[in-house]
């Protein structure tokens, strides 16, 4: 006997129908006796349950749900079938519509609703839908018999989900069957009955269960759940898209991960037919050459630990905790009888070892219940203080990794644990059965997407990671940033495994967004016509859609960007800022976003704040992470000022020389940044606290050499008042090059003083023959007394910052 199922998204319509009896015909020529199972045509079920529930109201408004549901069925059996057959199938129906709707009457006459009543409405679904393919059926197939479920499934009265009677339910399926011949019985799932003969439903999802005990009664060779998708998958792929197909699975993973939220099939579907050993094949009815998956007894080959991973939505936690629970045998006794005498189904269960609390993972559904069920039997403990009365928490869901090798491979906790942390996903508690086949997680049911997203990263996609990134700020260096990211691409999927998508880009009003990743060739385009923006809803969105690996990316030099940086680190996403403003802000701001950044096990790098790509913080932290001591530091920090002191010579004037740097790209967007020597005060500070030191910027002392009227008025202002100080810079320069030397912006530190001002540089030094728009660094250091370690290099320019922007984005990604 071969017994196959065919679920509701699978009887939807007509249409869906044809294959469905296309797919029984093939398997006809192959299998002389059938059994077919079918559920409702898709959606019925709910719309039954609705119509009862609007019947109950009184108010006529489940007369039109009627006859929704009378249209949906009359379509499909006139589209099915051929007018000849539409008679006979024509009565069998308008009986049942008919018998429904004196239901729905009786409702909203006795304003009653039972359980009982309910699985009466909800059976019509398969009542109907197995009568029209059986006579669908009948019409290619000669031989087929209808046959009534609740004649051989017979339950308790437990309704809803009610409980089997096996041992009845044996006799009366092996009975049945010895007494009739055919080729395919048809049987309606879902639906069984009491021993009095009062109809029953075997819980949502119960079609399954109805083949799973035919075939296991039956001894069937294998049994085929005919559905919507091509088998069981990695995950669900609603939450993971890049979710695969299961070849083969144990009956163990299936029932930890059915359990778990797998919806594909329904949880106890695997109990009849495991202990016989028959496989079961979930299958896909709109790709049927597909080979899905196939559930067996033994466990299937596989070389990591993980099979699959799941997720229950809709999770409270109940805890009941005191000190007089300590030592006290009978509490946990105590609770779950209460549960169960509620008919409250346990999920999850965790008890610390102190014995001071036990925590149950139950459905919120049934929160409200058990929490007044329990008070109630603890009353006594809880007058005394001994109890506290039952805390619940909700707004939880359930992530399940499952494997039957995870019993034999080591470190499987230690990967799924640190992979939640590094994507600052909290756990509440944590449950992993003896048999070590699932290790389960309660976590915000907000994270639950991203949860599943990241744990299936880890342990299935080794082909890439995926990278998010928010960008803000597309001026120079944000769009050359854009470039060469799109440039790197598929290097970087290639030969180092990361895809790289930017989901935001945003400048100072308009953000646009893209989950799947911006099309970074053609951004620039699309930008003007993007949503309007402020940086506050640009963070929030990115702290919204909560996407595992997401960097922040800061190329500004706008202090309203530099604020967000807590609630992004706190949220454990990483931020890579080229923006100086926060680093070098007050000391216990700079503390608060490093110590969050450890805390929340996520990166805050600012490579490009001292010197664009150049590895000069990198170069610090190396030497003070090896245990030397910074003794001096002195440097050239300013690529800006550099560049201007390198092409002055009084042939031209110096504002003319800073235009020049300023239309190259080598300034800040207002160059005064760049002349007063603040933006190198700034410089000398983040080395100054990166090297350990608790510096305010008042205890950076600036030197500067331009005259204060031209740090007033406008940037035009700016120019203007250089124009007019010409002699003065004349001066400066002339007096250095009379004495030798060549005019320099250094920064020092040294014997706890640090300072920025114009120095003049004799030949001699290592500084005289930095050119351009080059930076300097040299640490002296306990190790490095004599010879300091030098750091040289490019240190402005657009298209170099972006590239150590870049490099920072990339550290960001390794764990």
């Amino acid at each position: 006997m071969h017994v196959v199922k065919f679920g509701g998204s699978s009887v939807a319509n007509a249409d869906k129908i044809k294959k469905v009896i296309e797919i029984i015909r093939l398997k006809a020529t192959t299998y002389p006796q059938q059994v077919v199972v079918v559920s409702a045509l898709g959606g019925i079920t709910d719309i039954l349950l609705q119509y009862a529930s609007e019947a109950l109201l009184n108010n006529g408004s489940h007369h039109s749900t009627w006859v929704t549901i009378q249209q949906r069925h009359i379509n499909a059996m006139s589209n099915l079938l051929p007018l000849v057959a539409q008679a006979k199938a024509s009565t069998a129906i308008n009986t049942l519509l008919a018998e429904l709707q004196n239901v729905g009457n009786g409702i909203a006459l006795l304003g009653e609703l039972s359980p009982r009543i309910q699985d009466k409405v909800a059976s019509y679904g398969e009542l109907l839908s197995s009568t029209i393919i059986a006579q669908a059926l009948q019409v290619s197939i000669a031989s087929t018999l209808w046959a009534d479920a609740r004649q051989l499934i017979i339950t308790n009265d437990n309704y809803k989900n009610a409980v089997v009677n096996f041992e009845a339910t044996n006799q009366k399926i092996t009975q049945y069957f010895a007494n009739n011949t055919a080729s395919i019985y048809l049987v309606p799932g879902f639906i069984a009955a009491t021993a009095t003969g009062v109809t029953t439903t075997l819980g949502r999802g119960g079609s399954d269960y109805t083949a799973a005990i035919l075939a296991g009664t039956l001894q069937a060779t294998e049994l085929e759940i005919w559905t919507d998708v091509s088998g069981m998958m990695t995950a669900d792929p609603r939450i993971v898209p890049t979710a695969k197909i299961i070849p083969a699975i144990s009956y163990q993973e299936a029932m930890e991960l059915s359990h778990f939220g797998a919806k594909v099939i329904y949880p106890p579907t695997i109990q009849p037919v495991m202990h016989l050993g028959i496989p079961v094949y979930i299958k896909n009815t709109f790709e049927p050459s597909q080979p899905g998956t196939i559930i067996k007894n033994c466990t299937v080959a596989n070389t990591e630990a993980v099979r699959g991973i799941s997720s229950i939505n809709s999770i409270s936690l109940i805890s009941l905790e005191g000190s007089g629970m300590i030592g006290i045998p009978g509490f946990s006794k105590r609770l779950f009888a209460t549960l169960a005498t509620q008919q409250i189904n346990v999920i999850l269960i965790t008890q610390s070892s102190s014995e001071h609390s036990i925590c149950v993972g139950i459905s919120t559904a049934n929160a409200a219940a058990a929490k007044t069920a329990i008070d109630d039997a603890f009353d006594f403990e809880i007058k005394t203080d001994t109890v506290q009365p039952l805390i619940i928490e909700n707004d939880l869901a359930i992530v399940a990794v499952v494997g039957d090798n995870m019993k034999s491979q080591t470190g499987t906790a230690g990967r799924m644990f640190s992979t939640l942390g590094r994507n600052g996903i909290n756990i509440r508690a944590i449950a992993q059965g003896s048999s070590e086949k699932n290790i389960s997680a309660v976590v915000a049911a907000k994270e639950v997407t991203k949860c599943v997203n990241v744990l299936h990263e880890t342990f299935f996609e080794t082909e890439y990671k995926q990278v998010h990134l928010f960008i803000a700020g597309c001026g120079n260096v944000g769009k050359l940033l854009l470039a060469q990211l799109l440039q790197q691409f598929q290097f970087f999927k290639q030969e180092k495994h990361i895809q790289f998508n930017v989901v935001g880009i945003a400048n100072s009003t308009k953000a646009m967004y893209n989950e799947a990743g911006i099309d970074l060739a053609t951004w620039a385009t699309e930008m003007p016509n993007a949503a309007a923006s402020n940086i506050e809803q640009f963070v929030q969105t990115a702290l919204d859609k909560n996407l595992r690996n997401t960097i922040f990316v800061d190329v500004t030099a706008n202090a309203q960007v530099a604020a967000q940086y807590p609630h992004l680190l706190q949220r454990s996403m990483a931020v890579v800022a080229c923006n100086k403003i926060a680093s070098s802000s007050t000391y216990s701001h700079y503390k608060h976003l490093k110590q969050t950044a450890n805390n929340q096990n996520t990166k805050y790098l600012f490579e490009t704040n001292v010197g664009a790509a150049l590895p000069i913080i990198g170069t610090l932290n190396d030497i003070t992470n090896s245990g030397d001591s910074i003794v001096t530091i002195e440097g050239v920090l300013s690529g800006t000022l550099n560049y201007v002191f390198n092409y002055y010579d009084t042939t031209t004037s110096f504002a003319s020389v800073v235009r020049q740097a300023q239309n190259e790209g080598f300034t800040e967007p207002d160059p005064r940044l760049d002349l007063s020597g603040t933006d190198v005060q700034r410089k000398l500070l983040i080395l100054c606290r990166e090297a350990g030191l608790p510096y305010e910027m008042s205890d950076i002392e600036n030197k500067s050499f331009m005259p204060p009227s031209c740090m007033v008025g406008s940037v035009q202002d700016f120019y203007v008042e250089m124009e007019k100080n010409e002699a003065h810079f004349a001066q400066l320069y002339n007096a250095a090059k009379a004495e030798g030397c060549k005019l320099k912006f250094v920064a020092s530190y040294t014997n706890g003083k640090a300072v920025v001002g114009l120095q003049q540089i004799a030949p001699q030094h290592d500084f005289y023959n930095l050119y351009g728009k080059d930076n300097i660094v040299l640490f002296y250091t306990n190790r490095y007394a004599t010879q300091p370690m030098v750091v040289k290099g490019a240190g402005a320019g657009a298209a170099v910052t972006a590239s150590g922007v870049f490099a920072d984005i990339v550290r960001a990604t390794q764990h």
